[in-house]
């Protein structure tokens, strides 16, 4: 009992660090991609930012937390004898709450507070986000509340079973030829049973409940498609950077001619952007309006690479040398972690069809591997296992990236990357709190068990990492073309 006190002891200090750590990663990635002109302002949106991405990681590594959890009861007779535990039914739902409010209200009223018209005082931006947040909420809560009164019920398959009475034994003789009380019977009742037993029990599930299976169905179509693009594109674009890497430093010549055609590109994206403002102020924001501003904010960013590559290729300054050093190093740490993380991408995909969509499961696969690394020590497998869930997590922000979503969008999908991961490593995470929330209740929801019952969210994840798998050995390796002179569609 002295040592299981110790595992739990050890289980809380470890939980405490992690968060701090989460917290100090989130203040890093805000900081580092955060846009020049945004320095010491918008604390607003910022806070959302680092609260959206602390709460999103902390998700991702409840699940680990669930199973040393169970881990640390694993020799009591009893979960109750065990009482040093951390209550994680309380903490998923604590967390569970927190990730609704930021998804539905916070991110949404922080997104149109940021993105309002800088030109409007505090007071009038507040009131236009408020508008656009609560509409928002009226029309969500209307479409929960219909379909919940139309098929907001759960059906489970139950079998009826009925067996004859038989007189108490004085004494008890089971063996495999008897496993069942009297003389005659060789089968218990479960087993002989006729398929016309088998009966539909259906149940209104409760509103939370509905909101949270509604909220994990649109989530788990953005988790599939982010998810299946991000698990082959973060290590594959880690590699094809390495790939089209700067080879040498160029010469002063070549830089300056490249720095003219940048200047050029940069007045005329200045001159497109005021034009635009002006047009916004004069209240004409049709869909010609808002088509050229997202062709304006996609010829920035890509001058914003184009500039940062110019850097990179011509270093200035007292510290050249150290600088194309560090460029070298850099693209060289991406290609090592590209290796690695194709092959965690690999066995990710592996396991998913070995362990989900071949019934019955060829093996256990990655579940057995944690449960013999946690035989080896008490916290490594769980270890590997919250690396491959925040692996993830990644390949998500990766998808999201790559296919034009903003970063604060990512709070969309930790508990579906939670519910992937409880399903995927089931065996590995079996009788967790996390397990019993994501259990048969979602799955027997009626109009949604049949997404589960097929596989469709596991089947459209391999397919879309196989497509974009082919997409980078076709066209990843290639470099960009500079494009030509910009100009607004009038």
């Amino acid at each position: 009992m002295h040592a299981m006190g110790d595992f739990n002891l050890a289980l809380v200090i470890v939980a405490i660090v992690v968060c701090v750590i989460v917290f100090i990663s989130s203040i890093y990635l805000l900081v580092n991609y955060q846009h020049p002109d945004d320095a010491n302002q918008a604390y607003f949106p910022k806070f959302v930012v680092v609260f959206g991405l602390s709460i999103a990681m902390i998700s991702i590594l409840m699940l680990p937390a669930d199973v040393a959890n169970r881990h640390a009861c694993r020799h009591s007779i009893y979960n109750g004898a065990c009482n040093l535990t951390l209550p994680m039914k309380d903490l998923w739902l604590a967390v569970y709450i927190v990730d609704a409010v930021l998804v539905f209200f916070i991110i949404p009223f922080a997104m149109f507070f940021y993105e309002g018209d800088q030109d409007k005082t505090l007071g009038k931006r507040i009131k236009s986000a408020l508008i656009w947040v609560v509409t928002t909420a009226v029309v969500c809560a209307l479409v929960l509340g219909i379909l919940y009164g139309v098929i907001g019920k759960v059906d489970f398959s139950v079998r009826h079973l009925s067996s004859a009475t038989t007189s108490f034994p004085t004494s008890w003789q089971f063996s495999n030829n008897q496993p069942c009380i009297g003389n005659t019977a060789r089968q218990c009742s479960a087993y002989t049973a006729n398929a016309a037993s088998e009966k539909t029990w259906t149940m209104r599930t409760t509103f939370p409940e509905y909101v949270v299976a509604l909220a994990t169905i649109v989530g788990s179509v953005l988790f599939t498609i982010f998810g299946g693009v991000g698990i082959a594109c973060l290590p594959l674009g880690l590699i094809t950077a390495f790939i089209r890497r700067p080879k040498a430093v160029i010469t002063r010549s070549q830089y300056i001619k490249e720095a003219t055609e940048l200047g050029k590109k940069a007045r005329e994206l200045k001159k497109a952007a005021d034009a635009l403002h002006q047009e916004e102020r004069s209240g004409a924001k049709g869909r010609k309006w808002r088509k050229n501003v997202k062709a304006v904010e996609k010829e920035l960013l890509q001058l914003e690479e184009d500039v940062n590559l110019l850097e990179e290729m011509y270093p200035q300054g007292e510290k050249a040398e150290t600088a194309w050093a560090f460029t070298v190093l850099g693209y060289l740490a991406k290609f090592i972690l590209g290796i690695l993380g194709l092959i965690v991408s690999v066995a990710w995909i592996a396991h998913i069809i070995i362990y989900l969509l071949v019934d019955p499961p060829l093996s256990p696969f990655l579940n057995e591997v944690f449960i013999k690394l946690d035989d080896v020590w008490g916290l490594l497998g769980t270890a590997a296992f919250a690396f491959f869930c925040f692996y993830l997590l990644l390949a998500v922000i990766a998808g999201a990236m790559m296919l034009g979503l903003k970063l604060v969008f990512i709070t969309i999908h930790p508990m579906n990357v939670i519910q992937f991961c409880a399903t995927a490593f089931g065996y590995y995470a079996q009788a967790t709190a996390a397990q019993e929330i994501f259990g048969h209740t979602l799955q027997s929801l009626r109009g949604i068990k049949y997404l589960y019952k097929y596989n469709v969210f596991q089947i459209g994840f391999v397919v879309l990492a196989g497509l974009t798998f082919l997409y980078y050995i076709a066209f990843g390796w290639r470099r960009k073309k500079p494009s030509g002179r910009f100009q607004l569609s009038t």
